[in-house]
């Protein structure tokens, strides 16, 4: 038996004792959050990003506690957001005055109520790729008196000729666009240009050490030295002629899976990341760091089809993303549970086969990991939170608050 193997039928009975232990009978799915992992992972990120400030990717976690958890801890400062009304919430609950959010918005009432509230306004920054968002953000608001921070979204694609190998996000990836969408906001009353964003989703967001796919993790690794050494060369620049029209205050770029590549680069000022705290399935194989899982969700046995057979009710959590099988909720503890290829996760039965099926009751609990990080707080309102084996508290979720972003 293989020392993961071990780990995890440990971590089972750990778990698993953690739930017994609750005061409340819990309805599943249960969400756990593994403080010690969760802690371990911060600590490693922060090393690896070697003194530069990590902002917490609040996409990646989607619970106010865990949130601020990794904001308290050494070498993690602000919050960058997916929409302008979770970063509106989070400001209002306290959480940070210090919020990037990271897409282009198009909400007319969030945009509203930013320019509403002279805090919030100072507080967050908002993501422009276009003249159109500063045009839309004027067609809301009837007075400029309250000023409207702006980041420029630079795409961080490798180009490879007439090929274009990353995200489909900003269309500004040539000098002269760029600099001409900087000094519009130089020039346009009520906004401010305070930041930069160059997210190289090529190399933070793709395994590179994936067990049998040797040849394609060779070329996936030489792609991402590829890309980094562009990238370099196009932030030296850009970081020049920009400094020649304002003083940023951030250059934001990576993510969990190039925190060391992206602190390389003088030109970043700080580095995002947030699925590297909770480590899901879709980050196991990365050759820049060892996972440690920190969230799960655990499932109860409904039935026993057959011997070799346990069906535990629900499952289908099924991660966004190219649809594959690598968005599928793992089977993680015990060790050596499979989903079936017909079946796969279901919204409301998951049958499961592998050796440990068979001494599965009705009743126990099985436990799995999310494809994707943050996903997961989307189906459950509560976020139980375990160190040791005990459950230290329970907190609520965006979807707890009653809050869809």
């Amino acid at each position: 038996m293989t020392a993961d193997f071990i780990a995890r039928n440990r971590l089972t009975a750990r778990l698993n004792a953690a739930v017994a232990g609750h005061r409340d009978p819990l309805s599943t799915p249960i969400a756990i959050v593994d403080l010690d992992a969760f802690d371990a992972n911060a600590a490693d990120l922060a090393r690896r990003a070697g003194g530069k400030p990590i902002r917490v990717a609040s996409k990646s976690l989607r619970v106010p506690a865990l949130i601020e958890r990794a904001l308290a801890l050494p070498g993690f400062h602000g919050v960058l957001a997916y929409t302008l009304r979770e970063a509106l919430v989070l400001h209002d609950l306290g959480v940070t005055d210090d919020v990037v959010v990271a897409y282009p918005t198009v909400d007319r009432g969030a945009i509203a109520d930013l320019v509403a509230s002279p805090s919030s306004a100072a507080a967050i920054t908002v993501m422009i790729d276009d003249r159109a968002h500063l045009e839309l953000i004027d067609s809301v608001r009837t007075s400029k008196a309250v000023q409207v921070r702006v980041a420029l979204d630079i795409d961080a694609g490798l180009r490879l000729g007439s090929q274009h190998v990353g995200p489909k996000r900003s269309p500004l990836h040539d000098k002269a666009p760029i600099l001409e969408l900087a000094r519009a906001v130089q020039a346009r009353e009520g906004f401010r240009l305070v930041g930069v964003m160059t997210y190289e989703g090529q190399v933070a967001g793709v395994p590179d050490d994936v067990p049998g796919q040797r040849a394609k993790s060779l070329v996936v690794r030489r792609l991402k030295r590829a890309s980094m050494a562009q990238l370099e060369e196009r932030r030296r620049v850009l970081a020049q002629e920009l400094r020649q029209l304002v003083d940023l205050e951030f250059w934001n770029g990576g993510g969990s899976g190039s925190v060391e590549a992206t602190a390389a680069d003088a030109a970043v000022t700080e580095i995002a990341a947030g699925s590297g705290l909770l480590v899901p399935g879709l980050f196991d194989h990365y050759q820049s760091f060892t996972p440690r899982p920190a969230a799960f969700f655990g499932l109860r046995v409904s039935r026993k089809p057959a011997p070799g057979l346990a069906t535990v009710h629900g499952g289908g959590l099924i991660a966004s993303g190219p649809v594959g099988d690598d968005r599928a909720p793992i089977p993680w503890a015990p060790a050596g549970l499979h989903l079936t290829g017909l079946e796969g996760a279901g919204e409301v039965q998951t049958p499961l086969t592998g050796h440990p099926a068979a001494s599965l009751q009705i009743g126990d609990l099985v436990w799995f990991r999310h494809a994707k990080s943050g996903e997961l707080f989307e189906h459950v309102n509560t976020a139980h939170l375990v160190s040791g084996s005990d459950i230290v508290t329970s907190v609520p979720t965006y979807r707890g608050l009653g809050h869809a972003f």
